[in-house]
């Protein structure tokens, strides 16, 4: 025996190298990376093998998942049984896998991040269409290797009769490279495969129209489909992710935020924990209580907010802050001939159909050699039966089983397994019966045959086959879509979110706003009582009342002369009994400032203009392009004289006639052109010349054709002829438009409306009329015009609104 010391020289570069790569190829190959052909991992696939080799099929009873996780790791898996346990669950938990593989029985974990309970506890089978995975997989479909230790072969893939890889995704890191392959929806799947059988050079485009995008477990909504288009055309890409969430509301004019859907892979119980820890950090104002409502029946986590919070700006402050708005980074990274490589969504469907081309190439084979070894038997079988005396004595004189074989094969030119299966016959296989059998069998057996090698003679009936089995699959297991999808979106933004509808904004004395929808209102006849519009504090009352379009933008003009905006969607939306929510919740308003019109903006044309009206007589037209960039500190709008205030301001065309109204019951016609236009910081001009005591309460664009509806504080009104009203210098003291006395009251609303229009009155108790213009009486202006709404006692007409017959289709409501 050598002495001499077993020592080997290396260079230890070369060894690190050569030791990480082959360290670095094991953990690609066997360990973290998807097949691109059954979209499973190593260990997945031995669980689900090992499985089924014990049986657990969905018919079965459920086995303790530790006998199950046994058998993974001493048979194929060579690694620590807590690996082996926790690939198990996931592939159970129906919040990780879109179509979960295991029937999981006993506590599998939840979406709050709680673990599962012990595998001694637990149990577990095959999920009905995990055997659909495992299909055929007796009929030599797959390769088999060794296992670890030689003892055993494990199949190298599995049959996988529907595309796994994309329906269940993956998500592995290996070394220098990582997967995350989204979930999909099976139906849509399936449906672009049998596009792609149909037409082989479909694009990924195409493709597209089958498969929407991806179809996560937790439901939640994708955001633009820019990134779902980069990640199938590419390989990789970003998907924003949001939480389905709706406001409601709660008692006492409050509302609430409720969570039904959060996005996938996130924690609920941490997603919960962030949220508290934001409002307790003041980062998020607003929240008044937090709580996790979710049951059996679904997720519901309730976030109630203060009655003066606009729930839409703490839901965007949410989304912003949290996790109810995440990113999934897709990279399409599998094994493909036991390489890494980066797939577009093509690619993983064709790699797929390659795949199953092959295993029912494959089971064709076995089944072709199955049915020819039968009927080689049958053959023999029934050459036996033709010559049966001759077989019997030929059997009893031979000495030997041996010497019987010999003679049938010699005289009758049989094989040696046609002539072991005569020796093995039943005398009962003598009787007529049985022979009709065997030749029915025999029969049957040349026709199959046949359409075997039909099918291995021509790939279009293969693919045929994959379709058809795809499609039972499909009608099988196939579910609706849970992950809803949106239009692009570049910057996140709520309005994409929000319906296009038109609503009803109602700003109160005090301050306080809401939206409603227009169909909160039904028309009444003239002298109804109304219906109850808003149920403001007793020295409160409705101040502006308009229609407007909920993507429309809200520009508040104040009694100092400033503007503010919002988007009409941001002003939230009550009940009609509702108060609302503080305006300076919502536009940083100083204090002692009031807001005195409101005007709805769809865009900002340089060829508009707002025409603005104080209430000691002054006019301004300013261009409306001047208004589109505004601070959320807002702008001066007007430069007001001193104790004078903004009562009016309309959107116009520059070429229109102007009518202004004053409490003593004058009015005056100009022609908007006699007011040169001018900038935001102007004064303006005089537009009507004031008796001492006397105030513009109102202002209008002339209409051709249209009447002046005159509306007085005691609930009294009329129409009266544009006609009637001719037109003047700008700057004169006007004409009468209502004969007015005590019984009437002051003018308190004065509008240009038409017959197809309809009326809300207002009165300063919140009470709602809505009228049809035509059912009011047109009269001369030196009238005192008939009663419109009834008050109550103490009550007056607050704000009177026309209501256009396109902004309410339904009519009678």
């Amino acid at each position: 025996m050598s002495t001499e010391p077993r020592i080997q020289t290396v260079d230890i570069s070369e060894e690190m190298k050569s030791s990480f790569l082959d360290y670095a190829m094991s953990v690609i190959v066997s360990r973290a990376l998807p097949d691109v052909r059954d979209g499973l991992k190593p260990v997945h696939r031995r669980i689900l093998y090992a499985m089924n080799e014990m049986g657990l099929t969905p018919d079965k009873p459920h086995r303790k998942s530790a006998r199950i996780v046994g058998d993974v790791i001493g048979k194929y898996h060579p690694h620590g049984d807590a690996a082996v346990y926790e690939s198990l669950v996931r592939l159970a938990q129906d919040f990780s896998c879109r179509y979960p593989l295991v029937d999981g029985h006993g506590n599998f974990g939840s979406v709050d991040g709680d673990g599962a309970a012990a595998m001694r506890y637990t149990e577990a089978r095959l999920a009905p269409l995990a055997t659909e995975l495992l299909r055929d997989i007796n009929k030599d479909t797959v390769d088999f290797g060794d296992n670890y230790d030689g003892t055993e072969k494990e199949p190298l893939v599995l049959p996988a009769r529907f595309p796994n890889l994309l329906v269940n995704g993956a998500a592995g890191i290996a070394v220098g490279m990582a997967t995350n392959i989204p979930p999909h929806n099976l139906g849509e799947t399936i449906d672009a495969l049998l596009l792609l059988i149909e037409n082989p050079d479909a694009t990924v485009k195409e493709l597209m129209t089958k498969i929407k995008g991806p179809d996560f477990p937790t439901g939640g909504i994708i955001l633009g489909k820019d990134g779902i288009r980069r990640a199938y055309e590419t390989g990789r890409g970003s998907i924003d992710i949001r939480a389905k969430c709706s406001i409601e509301e709660a008692g006492g004019g409050k509302t609430r935020i409720v969570v039904e859907e959060i996005p996938f892979q996130v924690n609920k119980a941490k997603l919960i924990e962030k949220i508290a820890e934001l409002v307790r950090d003041k980062k998020i104002d607003g929240i008044t209580d937090l709580r996790d409502e979710s049951s059996r029946e679904g997720m519901r986590v309730i976030i109630e907010l203060r009655r003066d919070v606009n729930p839409r700006v703490v839901l965007n402050n949410l989304y912003k802050h949290t996790a109810l708005q995440t990113s999934f980074g897709v990279n399409m990274l599998a094994l493909v001939n036991g390489e890494p490589r980066v797939l577009n969504l093509k690619e993983v469907l064709v790699h797929y159909l390659d795949h199953q081309k092959e295993v029912i190439r494959r089971r064709t084979q076995h089944d072709l050699r199955k049915a020819e070894a039968r009927a080689h038997i049958l053959e023999g079988l029934r050459i036996a039966l033709d010559h049966i005396d001759a077989i019997i004595n030929l059997i009893r004189a031979s000495q030997t089983v041996d010497e019987a074989k010999s003679g049938l094969m010699a005289r009758f030119g049989l094989t040696e397994e046609q002539a072991q299966a005569i020796l093995d016959m039943r005398l009962q296989r003598l009787t007529g019966l049985e022979r009709e059998k065997i030749e029915t069998e025999y029969a049957e057996l040349v026709q199959k045959i046949a359409e075997l090698r039909a099918i291995l003679a021509d790939e279009k009936k293969i693919l045929a086959i994959i379709a058809e089995e795809l499609k039972e699959i499909k009608e099988k297991y196939g579910d609706a879509r849970r992950t809803r999808i949106t239009a692009d979106v570049d910057n996140i933004d709520e309005e994409d979110l929000i319906p296009e509808e038109d609503v009803v904004v109602l700003l109160t004395h005090r301050g306080y706003i809401k939206r409603m929808p227009v169909s909160a209102y039904r028309s009444q006849k003239r002298g109804g009582r109304g219906v109850q519009g808003l149920s403001p504090r007793e020295d409160d009352f409705v101040q502006h009342l308009f229609i407007t379009n909920s993507h429309h933008y809200l520009l508040f003009f104040t009694n100092k002369g400033k503007v503010y905006r919002l988007k009409a969607y941001e002003v939230p939306e009550f009940g009609r009994a509702a108060r609302g929510v503080a305006l300076v919740n919502l536009i940083q308003i100083e204090p002692g400032e009031t807001v005195n019109a409101v005007i709805p903006v769809a865009t900002f044309d340089d060829e508009a203009y707002l025409f603005f009206a104080t209430k000691q007589g002054i006019v301004k037209k300013t261009p409306l392009g001047e208004f589109e960039h505004i601070r959320k500190g807002g702008l001066f709008a007007i430069n007001l004289r001193d104790d004078d205030e903004l009562v009016g301001v309309r959107l116009t065309d520059g070429k229109r006639d102007i009518l202004l109204g004053t409490r003593m019951g004058l009015s005056i016609r100009f022609p908007e052109a006699d007011v040169r236009p001018m900038g935001r910081a102007a004064t303006g001009v005089k537009g009507i010349t004031l008796e001492e005591g006397d105030a513009v309460i109102d202002m209008d664009v002339v209409r051709d054709g249209a009447y002046v509806l005159t509306v007085t504080t005691n609930g009294f009104g009329k129409r009266t002829p544009i006609d009637e009203y001719r037109v003047q210098s700008r700057g004169g003291k006007g004409i009468l438009t209502i004969h007015l006395t005590e019984r009437v009251g002051p003018i308190v609303g004065l509008k240009m409306v038409e017959d197809g229009d309809d009326l809300m009155i207002v009165s300063s108790g919140g009470v709602v009329i809505r009228l049809h213009v035509a059912d009011i009486p047109v009269l001369h202006r030196n009238t005192q015009g008939v009663r419109l709404i009834r008050m109550e006692e103490g009550e007056e007409v607050a704000t009177v609104a026309r209501v256009e017959q396109d902004a309410d289709k339904d009519g009678d409501m």
